[in-house]
């Protein structure tokens, strides 16, 4: 059996016995390496193992170009392995020396990994259990693979290389392995317990709406993106937080559900939720909706991916019910924010076409970002590459078959290398 059933996160049907995968038997903390250490996920992943230190562990740090802030943080835990994809050994050594002098603490005599494969060699690292994935973007795929395929635990963040990779990481992944880390998805697999797979009847994801929530096609077109970078409620990087804005955020997480859970596109639906405290439902076949509710804050999601299946006490403060307090649902406008439509389309496609919709994507943010495209001008982009893309065509020039069953990583990579050359063509013309 492999990933991707609701059989992992539901309830066992009568009769049949829950094995506790959480490991640590022994009382041992668990071993954590962290991906992205030095970003919005990894450092907040951090908190949360400082804060519970008879729990957790963390052993092993990649980071980017960030090298002092990852050199402090191998210093203050004292880590056993580092990673950096940007700088050389000796530079590592040396800033590591240099946060140690700085701190006052010694250096770890840490394991250095550096060039474009540390974060996979550190994924694959055996002084591990459990892998936190908190980078941005479909680089993150062979990582996660490469964490699957040691046997570790992955508290998945990095979105993308579960909807690029698609089947490889699902095919890769032992039953109850993998566990979502971002919250609308953690939600849905806190809400699953409380049925069967069978009694399950649809999955609803919240949307904050974003910062645009209520604006017009034409009122969209003229945002900036120090306007889009102003999120409601969330406090996350440039990609994560201009995708949020577009809803193209929204549309990675239903995919994300559907390969997670192993639920029909048609069967998950959004709902938008500008309060963001319940981070997304389940509706089973009684007419019941199961929904869970927190404040918004990341470090619950990944404690509890940390520990899973165990809830982390004190991981955050829980929602004041001594205060008033309104919440409020409103049908998505996919006429104004088409990313989901278009998504699901794509995934139904084929097995690459979500490869394309995210290169696409992350392409014309930075385009944005840079002054070359509109705002509205994104998912314009990504609609028009998807529309060139043939997946015969694309495949058989670069090598590879385009049969189901001729999926790998380096047909993954070539998509969307040709997804970011289309897309940067489409505004190079302009």
């Amino acid at each position: 059996m492999t990933h991707g059933s609701l059989a992992d996160y539901t309830l066992p049907a009568p009769g049949v016995r829950a094995d506790d995968p959480s490991g640590g038997g022994d009382g041992a903390p668990r071993r954590v390496a962290l991906l992205g250490s030095t970003g919005s996920i990894g450092t907040q992943g951090l908190d949360v193992i400082e804060q519970d230190p008879e729990r957790f562990r963390a052993v092993a740090l990649a980071g980017g170009s960030n090298t002092a802030l990852l050199a402090e943080q191998a210093v203050r835990h004292g880590v056993e392995a580092v990673g950096s994809a940007t700088a050389g050994a000796e530079e590592l050594r040396a800033a590591i020396a240099a946060a140690a002098a700085r701190l006052g603490r010694p250096a770890p005599a840490a394991e250095l990994f550096t060039g474009p494969e540390a974060a996979t060699r550190i994924a694959a690292w055996t002084g591990a259990d459990t892998v936190l994935n908190g980078i941005t973007s479909s680089i993150g795929l062979r990582p996660t693979l490469a964490a699957l395929e040691a046997g570790h635990r992955l508290a998945l963040a990095n979105k993308e290389s579960l909807i690029v990779g698609g089947a490889l990481v699902k095919a890769s992944a032992a039953p109850g392995q993998l566990v979502p880390v971002d919250s609308e998805h953690s939600a849905l697999a806190q809400s699953l317990r409380g049925g069967t797979a069978d009694e399950v009847a649809r999955l609803v994801l919240t949307a904050s709406g974003g910062p645009f929530r209520g604006c017009t096609r034409e009122q969209l077109r003229a945002v900036t993106p120090a306007q889009a970078l102003a999120h409601p409620t969330w406090d996350m990087g440039r990609v994560v937080t201009t995708n949020s804005a577009s809803l193209v955020n929204k549309a990675l997480e239903v995919i994300e559900a559907h390969l997670l859970f192993d639920v029909a596109l048609d069967r998950i639906d959004v709902v938008v939720h500008p309060q963001s405290v319940v981070h997304s439902m389940v509706e089973f076949t009684d007419g019941s909706t199961l929904a869970q509710a927190s404040p918004p804050d990341m470090r619950l999601p990944i404690a509890l991916g940390l520990g899973w299946p165990r809830r982390v006490p004190g991981a955050v403060g829980g929602c004041d019910w001594t205060r008033a307090a309104t919440w409020t649902f409103e049908p998505l406008d996919e006429e104004v924010f088409p990313a989901v439509r278009l998504a699901k389309e794509a995934a139904a496609a084929s097995p690459t076409h979500m490869a394309v919709f995210n290169a696409a994507n992350e392409e014309a943010v930075d385009a944005f970002h840079e002054g070359c495209l509109s705002f509205d001008g994104i998912l314009e982009t990504v609609r028009a590459v998807l529309g060139d893309y043939a997946p015969e065509r694309v495949l058989d020039a670069a090598g590879h078959g385009h049969a189901p069953g001729d999926l790998s990583v380096d047909a993954v990579l070539a998509v969307e290398g040709w997804a970011r050359a289309a897309a940067r063509g489409r505004w190079a013309r302009a």
